[in-house]
């Protein structure tokens, strides 16, 4: 089940910590990279960080995955954050986070998100949910990041 996260709760907070230090460290090693923003957060700057939060939670209330997203222009929602725990690849954990995004916001007509380009997995989940490259900037020396569209009417 999906649920929106408090960032207020101390305890979600930490969760939510801890599973982009995981997931965002995984994706480090497969881009190259090792700047990523999530990776530099510290608990207030998450808490502070002005994005909506959704998550798949367990059983017993543990974080499995989530999704951040923030309005960054009228008439778009940019998926800022996506991690699911390594023990729980592959079992459709991000695409569920994904069509909860966009089904929750049927009126929007702009969806974006950004991945390194290294990073075979997402951008094979992004494809399959709809979204099409948009542009590619480098960052770094030697590492991209891909930006990808997905419209309104637009189907995975």
């Amino acid at each position: 089940m999906i649920t929106k996260l408090s960032l207020q709760d101390d305890d979600m907070l930490d969760q939510i910590w801890r599973l982009q230090h995981i997931a965002y460290r995984l994706e480090a090693e497969i881009i190259g990279f090792y700047d990523i923003p999530p990776l530099l957060d510290t608990h207030e700057t998450l808490k502070n960080c002005g994005e909506d939060f959704y998550g798949c939670l367990d059983d017993e209330g543990e974080l499995l995955g989530a999704v951040a997203t923030k309005s960054e222009a009228p008439g778009s929602l940019t998926l800022m954050r996506m991690m699911v725990h390594p023990d729980h690849f592959r079992q459709g954990i991000a695409g569920k986070l994904i069509q909860h995004v966009l089904d929750d916001h049927p009126e929007l007509p702009l969806f974006i998100v950004s991945t390194g380009v290294k990073n075979e997995p997402a951008v094979a989940l992004y494809h399959k949910y709809g979204f099409v490259p948009f542009d590619t900037f480098e960052v770094a020396p030697g590492v991209e990041l891909a930006t990808f569209h997905r419209r309104s009417g637009q189907t995975a």
